[in-house]
């Protein structure tokens, strides 16, 4: 995925700052409101609400980037208006912990005022790295528009076949006939894969799985291959599956994908 920019992280950091100056606006308003009038209940209840106050500020402060972009799938606000995200620099989405890590740099990357020592950190860093970024692991990526699979068994590859006659294949013999054609239909339809272990499998790793079905005609069949290799590999480390005997790792692809997608139209 394409690398962000400044001018789209800027936006996205100018958006959120907003979200986030407003949020101490009302807090601030709400304390001014409240705490006299908790003085006519006595001393203990507001102190209770002082130390509440404290602690949303302490989460709002500390918990505004790190909590979007660990369950907002590496958006706040302010990135999806932007349309950027942070990811791990493997590909997968970011967790808790890493998004925690990169935010509790952010105070160091603001030094000495408006992100001065991350906005030279991102020209200097080959992957446009802030500090926090280097110390989680994580990138900045646009987002794309992610195409539908160039192949699902009824379109066409190029836009030149409709010129060529679709040569049939000779079935194998005790093939069952089937109305989707001799051979059953597209070779990933025929894989079925246990339910239990895809469920193991999130929405962000059907993104991973479509992007690079939406770019694999474009790479070259060495990069292709280790590519989808290495995709397969990370699935069936996290899901527990296996790919079928005769059945190569694109098509074990195709068949994750496709079953995830059933998978989440049931649930």
């Amino acid at each position: 995925m394409p690398l962000a920019g400044i001018g789209s992280r800027f936006i996205a950091i100018l958006i959120d700052y907003i979200i986030w100056g407003a949020a101490f606006l009302v807090l601030g308003l709400m304390a001014a409101i409240l705490l006299p009038a908790l003085h006519f209940f006595g001393g203990v209840s507001a102190n209770w609400a002082v130390g509440i106050f404290f602690l949303i500020v302490f989460l709002l402060q500390w918990g505004y980037f790190a909590l979007f972009e660990a369950f907002g799938n590496g958006r706040t606000p302010g990135k999806r208006v932007a349309r950027i995200r942070v990811i791990h620099q493997s590909g997968r989405g970011i967790s808790f912990v890493e998004a925690l890590a990169r935010n509790l740099v952010r105070f160091i990357d603001y030094l000495p005022g408006f992100y001065a020592v991350g906005v030279v950190a991102i020209f200097l860093s080959r992957r446009h790295q802030r500090l926090g970024d280097l110390v989680a692991g994580t990138l900045v990526v646009r987002d794309r528009e992610v195409d539908a699979p160039q192949w699902d068994g009824g379109a066409t590859r190029t836009f030149t076949a409709a010129a060529f006659a679709a040569q049939s294949p000779i079935p194998a013999p005790g093939l069952p006939q089937t109305g989707l054609g001799p051979w059953g239909g597209p070779p990933h339809l025929r894989v079925v894969l246990p339910a239990p272990a895809l469920a193991m499998l999130s929405a962000t790793d059907l993104e991973v799985m479509e992007g690079f079905f939406a770019r694999r005609l474009d790479m070259d069949l060495a990069t292709r291959g280790a590519l989808a290799s290495r995709i397969a590999s990370a699935l069936c480390s996290k899901s527990g599956l296996a790919i079928p005997q005769d059945t190569s790792v694109e098509t074990f692809l195709e068949a994750v994908a496709h079953q995830l997608r059933e998978l989440g139209r049931m649930s």
